[in-house]
């Protein structure tokens, strides 16, 4: 088993590099008592492979003696755990403006004390931990799109780093709204192949449906544009840190020109590179 301490200067970003880990499956614990963690090491191994991967949290808070972090993670080797230093850093005036912005209290803020002078004072009193670190990131000007592909190439043993998941998914309207939903986009607009009879029983699925809804004008204006909209989106979100992108198209029964709209799209976005999943949710439905 694995343990990541992931320490730093308060305000530098140590929530958010949790979030990302627990995304990767980390399995994490914030603030956790620096005596305490040889025990928690002992009931992760007692668990038989359930926790191989763990982030244990740790700030100036818990570190009254920072010696005493060292002796604690001696004590976890000892006991059969492997452990990397993971610190956190900012430039100070970063954390200075941050902290303004946010109007929370520096936890080593004191009367008659700046707080850029209190951010000096921890950047010294964590400098052993810094030291002993395996990987310092300083998230100075780093976006969470960066921080995200920085730790997945330290943690994710040569993965190709998949920037944005995207699912996309039919429905019908009839059937009620899917509150998955990041998109939505309502194709009723079209002629429905529900009326010609040779296509009712069968699916946007079937080439002969798929064809008959390609062959309209105003599918494909509307496709060409949905994927023009998509391509301008899904590189500002993958910037702006989202993992995971629910598109769904939906038509009165969800089982002709969503399907058919929703499968080629799915289609496209796997040509642009995209890891796209495809579920029709009510194309069996009547």
């Amino acid at each position: 088993m694995e343990i990541t301490i992931v320490s730093g200067l308060s305000g530098a970003g140590k929530s958010r590099v949790v979030k990302v880990l627990e995304d990767m499956d980390f399995y994490c614990v914030d603030n956790m008592p620096v005596s305490m963690m040889p025990k928690f090491a002992e009931l992760c191994l007692a668990a038989h492979g359930r926790y191989e991967r763990v982030a244990l949290v740790t700030d100036v808070r818990a570190l009254e003696n920072i010696n005493e972090l060292f002796y604690t993670l001696d004590e976890i080797r000892e006991i059969g755990c492997t452990y990397e230093i993971l610190f956190i850093e900012a430039e100070v005036e970063t954390i200075v403006r941050r902290y303004k912005e946010t109007r929370h209290r520096h936890p080593l803020e004191t009367q008659g004390r700046s707080l850029e002078e209190t951010v000096k004072t921890e950047i010294e009193l964590l400098m052993p931990v810094r030291e002993r670190a395996a990987e310092v990131i300083d998230t100075t000007g780093l976006t969470l799109n960066k921080l995200q592909r920085r730790l997945f190439k330290r943690y994710m043993d040569g993965q190709e780093y998949k920037a944005l998941s995207v699912n996309v998914k039919s429905f019908g309207f009839k059937h009620g709204l899917p509150i998955e939903a990041d998109l939505l986009f309502d194709v009723r607009f079209m002629p429905n192949p529900f009326y010609i009879p040779e296509l009712r029983e069968k699916t946007g699925l079937d080439g002969i449906v798929k064809d008959y809804v390609f062959s309209l004008e105003q599918s494909n204006v509307f496709f060409s544009k949905l994927c023009d909209l998509l391509d301008y989106l899904l590189p500002h979100y993958i910037e702006e840190g989202k993992r995971y992108l629910v598109i769904c198209i939906g038509c009165t029964g969800g089982k002709h020109r969503a399907p058919a709209i929703a499968q080629a799209l799915a289609e496209y976005l796997g040509e642009q590179g995209y890891p796209v999943d495809c579920i029709h949710r009510d194309i069996e439905r009547e």
